[in-house]
């Protein structure tokens, strides 16, 4: 019966830690000192949590189009600044401004969106309370 209750208990404490691991520190992933600026296509937007997911095709210097990963901020401080999950639609051209990832990958965090119309939108992202870029 010990054995039991300390597997019930053991299995709870990972459960409730299993969002403490899947979240993770801007630092740990992003570098503010190399910012990124893309213009793109958008090609879905994810409003999941711990953070909102935007992806744009974007057209390279050989001509190629590269899909990246943008990750925005947490749907719920979107929603805060004005954003709905129907912000932006496939197809909207769309410039993104944030820091790219350390491992040098398609992905980036947003620190803002211009959207084709000129507006600029926050996008979220915890570099913009933590440091400005060099």
């Amino acid at each position: 019966m010990k054995i039991r209750l300390g597997l019930i208990v053991a299995a709870a404490l990972l459960v409730a830690a299993a969002p403490v691991f899947a979240h993770h520190s801007f630092a740990a992933e992003f570098d503010v000192n190399k910012p990124i600026a893309l213009t793109g296509s958008v090609t879905k937007l994810d409003w999941i949590n711990p953070h909102a997911r935007l992806f744009i095709d974007v057209k390279g210097s050989d001509g190629n189009v590269v899909n990246w990963d943008i990750e925005l901020g947490p749907p719920a401080m979107l929603m805060r600044s004005g954003w709905t999950k129907n912000s932006l639609e496939a197809g909207d051209v769309i410039t993104v401004s944030g820091s790219r990832a350390k491992e040098g990958s398609n992905l980036a965090n947003a620190r803002s969106v211009t959207l084709a119309d000129g507006t600029k939108v926050f996008a979220g992202s915890p570099a913009e309370f933590t440091q400005n870029p060099k």
